[in-house]
């Protein structure tokens, strides 16, 4: 995800870094070299000439030049025209509070990922405690309400399918079928087509008359380019919406659809899919993905995630591994944790410097590491796995045997477990003294903070360990 463009934006940084004072001529440059980065991630080239006059704008103020740290300040003019440009602010969907059911209208073409989308979002709201309910109103495409009703079986959410004829009907049918089965929002999959056209634009608008929606969410293709904001700009004309909803967005590494769409329709960006799992679909923040841009991570955004599947079983498991330690069971349970937060690669990415780590990485870590690990842990005995200091030489070659591993592997593993009991040993410690908040406590945290994988560098964040932890290549700081 906006892999070049990040790359391309940080070698400019970077350059801007190694001076001490900056002169226009620098600015220049460091200008040109923007401009190109975003028309080669394909942004509108109108936004690209507006964004670059204004922060060659702001960047040229004696505040800038004359600064003890130019290239911060350059960085930061950056940043917060980038978030302008996604939309400042995150806009939330809207549902009306004296209506039931809310009804959510889904529009765009065929193959933009419309169907998914639907049920992705059905997902997010149940589990925000509504009761949805999926209509099947595509009913050109072959299949397509089968595929809507094999998705909402996965999930959780029911799927009202009607004649499969008459759209309109079936719009106006599922919402008396939601009054009946309490439902309190009502999700509408129209139909796509393979372009614009008259037919597809008023069936849209004949739906939206009949049911009027609380909203109209569009659902584009991010790995489109700027062609999404030609679609954007037609469907706005007819039928009129309230947001967008960028599908593909992990699978686009240029990202210009999303960096043109609300600068030039002025619609907001309210969700993006970041894979194709149901719970891929997240609520867009444009200040945090302007950082995820820039290179700075989501540290926020992986907190939010770790909040959402904490429960109450891990509040006392943390508990209990600071007073008795930390088991092969509680490896495997954060582990587990990792991928409800949607994976190790995913993860990393959020962090700061995550992308590039990835990129160097070589695509080594993804999943299959956490497999990997995940299947020499579930070869152990439960005695091992409670007491791993118990496993000897035999009992490693059992176990390697057993997960198809190798002996050097399993070392492996038992090593990185005796790492994290001893920063568990080291926590125990601090929290039974005295002085929790001294100078020494402080500096014993940031020291375990260090060995954790968060050490200097951009954001205070060093990715070398975590690397090795995982099975990458090695070790670099950002």
């Amino acid at each position: 995800m906006f892999n070049s463009l990040s790359d391309r934006l940080q070698s400019t940084f970077d350059a801007l870094r190694g001076k001490g004072r900056l002169t226009e001529d620098d600015i220049n440059k460091a200008m040109r070299e923007i401009r190109m980065a975003l028309l080669e991630a394909d942004v509108n080239y109108r936004v690209v000439k507006g964004f670059v006059a204004s922060c060659k704008e702001k960047c040229m103020t004696a505040e800038v030049l004359d600064s003890l740290s130019p290239a911060q300040n350059v960085v930061r003019i950056v940043l917060d025209e980038l978030t302008r440009l996604l939309g400042s602010t995150e806009s939330k969907l809207v549902l009306a509070q004296n209506r039931t059911p809310n009804v959510i209208m889904m529009v765009g073409l065929q193959g933009s990922g419309k169907t998914t989308a639907s049920a992705k979002l059905a997902y997010l709201l149940r589990r925000e405690g509504h009761s949805p309910l999926l209509a099947a109103c595509d009913t050109h495409r072959p299949a397509a309400a089968d595929q809507l009703e094999t998705l909402g079986s996965e999930i959780g959410v029911g799927v009202y399918r009607g004649d499969g004829k008459d759209a309109v009907r079936v719009a106006t049918e599922a919402i008396r079928a939601a009054v009946d089965h309490l439902n309190d929002i009502v999700i509408v999959d129209t139909a796509g087509r393979l372009q614009i056209d008259e037919e597809m634009m008023q069936e849209a608008v004949d739906i939206k008359a009949a049911v009027k929606p609380d909203q109209i969410l569009m659902v584009v293709d991010a790995m489109a380019g700027q062609d999404v904001v030609n679609v954007v700009s037609t469907f706005a004309e007819r039928v009129d919406f309230d947001g967008v909803i960028m599908s593909k967005l992990d699978g686009d590494a240029r990202g210009g659809g999303a960096l043109s769409v609300r600068e030039v329709t002025g619609k907001p960006i309210k969700f993006v899919s970041m894979g194709e799992k149901p719970d891929s679909l997240e609520v867009f923040h444009p200040d945090r993905m302007a950082k995820r841009i820039l290179g700075m991570g989501d540290v926020v955004g992986i907190i939010e995630q770790a909040q959402q599947v904490a429960d109450q079983q891990q509040v006392e498991d943390a508990e209990r591994m600071l007073r008795e330690g930390f088991t092969m069971d509680d490896y495997l349970s954060q582990l587990q944790q990792i991928r409800k937060m949607g994976g190790l690669k995913k993860m990393i990415g959020m962090l700061p410097g995550g992308e590039r780590m990835l990129q160097q990485a070589g695509g080594q870590m993804g999943d299959e590491q956490i497999v990997r690990i995940e299947s020499i842990i579930r070869s152990m005995s439960k005695e091992e796995r409670l007491k791993p200091k118990k496993i000897n030489g035999q009992r490693r070659k059992r176990i390697a045997a057993g997960s198809g591993r190798s002996v050097q592997e399993v070392n492996q593993v038992l090593k990185q477990w005796g790492e994290m009991n001893k920063m568990m040993g080291k926590m125990r410690q601090m929290t039974g003294a005295a002085g929790m908040g001294s100078k020494k406590s402080m500096r014993q945290m940031r020291g375990m903070m260090r060995n954790m994988g968060m050490g200097g560098g951009v954001g205070g964040m060093d990715l070398s360990a975590l690397q090795k932890m995982y099975g990458g290549k090695g070790g670099r700081k950002f």
